[in-house]
């Protein structure tokens, strides 16, 4: 009797335990599909791959410079001392603002002249009016009277020239003490001060007083070096940032390239237009300067910021739907800018997140 009970135990256990495997299995749950949240949705962006001319960059250096098309330069009229000085580079000026004060002996000269000039005129002016009498009552010959009038306006075309010279030299900015005033022609900006009070100034001397620039408008003074010559060519599209904005960017074209190297720093240089509206460009600034050009050859392109880098290894997040995303290795051709150019992994036309992809990445690279 025990001896059946025994076999009928050997018998059970192992279908009990069969039959415990067998109810694990069943109540397993199986891996569930990622998908996209609601919330997750809104935080993408989607983009699609496309073919693209490849673009080549170049990177220069540079200095911002006023644009001298577009600059007054201020010489002396006449030579002196300054006696006033009331302006700084850098400061803001309006057309006609008073820049400086000068006492000069030459402009003192002209007004005496012009003093001299007056009483030669009332002296002529009388004699020729006494000629005049005398000639109408037969006293005085017609070629003496002649002779009183052209002395007269002799002394009127003296006064006129002394009065043109005086306009020259200051005008109504001048006074009969001899000082006359430096005032701006144009709204803008003084560039260039190469005076103070004190300095004596010569009418021929080659160095301007000041310069004065609006800056709307700027130059980048850009240095090629002799091996990327061949890439650069004028109206060439740039950007260009600087250390004192360095997310903030400014587009250009190059609009001459010189002929000739530097004899110092053997570098080629070429000149930038640039508008500077906000006025933040400054003359002397440093500049980072990246030419960009297309070139005849084309490849697959995706937005850059779609790209994760894990490794070494370059992958993207392609989207068929919410529930359907799939991670892409990458082989890269390269990059510019904003820009990947891309040999394998994506297709024209392939649908990629380009916004918050690698929160989504992690999701995958957990499993």
């Amino acid at each position: 009797m025990k001896t059946k009970n025994i076999y009928w135990l050997i018998v059970a256990v192992p279908l009990i335990l069969s039959a415990c495997n067998q109810e694990e299995t069943v109540t397993a749950d199986p891996p569930k599909q990622f998908c996209l949240s609601d919330t997750m949705q809104n935080m993408i962006a989607i983009d699609t791959a496309g073919i693209c001319r490849i673009e080549d960059q170049l990177q220069l250096t540079g200095e911002i410079n006023f644009d001298e098309n577009k600059v007054v330069k201020i010489f002396p009229r006449s030579s002196g001392q300054v006696i006033e000085c009331n302006v700084s580079p850098g400061d803001k000026v309006q057309a006609g603002q008073q820049l400086a004060v000068i006492k000069s002996a030459d402009v003192a000269g002209n007004y005496a002249d012009l003093s001299g000039a007056d009483a030669d005129i009332a002296i002529t002016k009388r004699q020729m009016d006494n000629e005049s009498s005398l000639f109408k009552n037969g006293i005085v010959s017609e070629k003496e009277f002649e002779e009183a009038k052209q002395d007269y306006q002799k002394t009127l075309a003296a006064k006129t020239k002394i009065e043109s010279v005086i306009n020259i030299n200051g005008g109504s900015h001048s006074s009969a003490g001899g000082t006359y005033t430096i005032t701006a022609p144009a709204n803008g900006y003084i560039v260039e001060k190469n005076i103070n009070a004190g300095n004596f100034i010569r009418q021929d001397m080659n160095e301007n007083l000041f310069t004065i620039s609006d800056l709307k408008d700027v130059w980048v003074v850009a240095n090629v070096f002799e091996t990327d010559i061949p890439r650069i060519q004028n109206g060439l599209s740039v950007k260009i940032n600087t250390l004192a904005y360095p997310d903030k960017f400014y587009n250009g074209i190059i609009d001459k390239s010189s002929n000739m190297l530097d004899p110092v720093n053997k570098v080629m240089k070429v000149r930038i237009l640039l508008q500077n509206p906000d006025m933040q460009l400054k003359p002397g600034m440093f500049a980072n300067v990246t030419v960009t050009h297309q070139l005849d050859s084309s490849a697959i392109c995706i937005p850059t910021n779609a790209v994760v880098e894990d490794n070494g290894r370059s992958f993207v997040i392609a989207y068929n739907n919410n529930c359907d995303l799939k991670v892409q290795e990458l082989n890269v051709l390269k990059v510019v800018g904003d820009k990947t150019y891309i040999n394998s992994g994506v297709k024209p036309g392939q649908k990629i997140i380009t916004k918050n992809e690698l929160l989504i990445y992690n999701q995958f690279a957990d499993k």
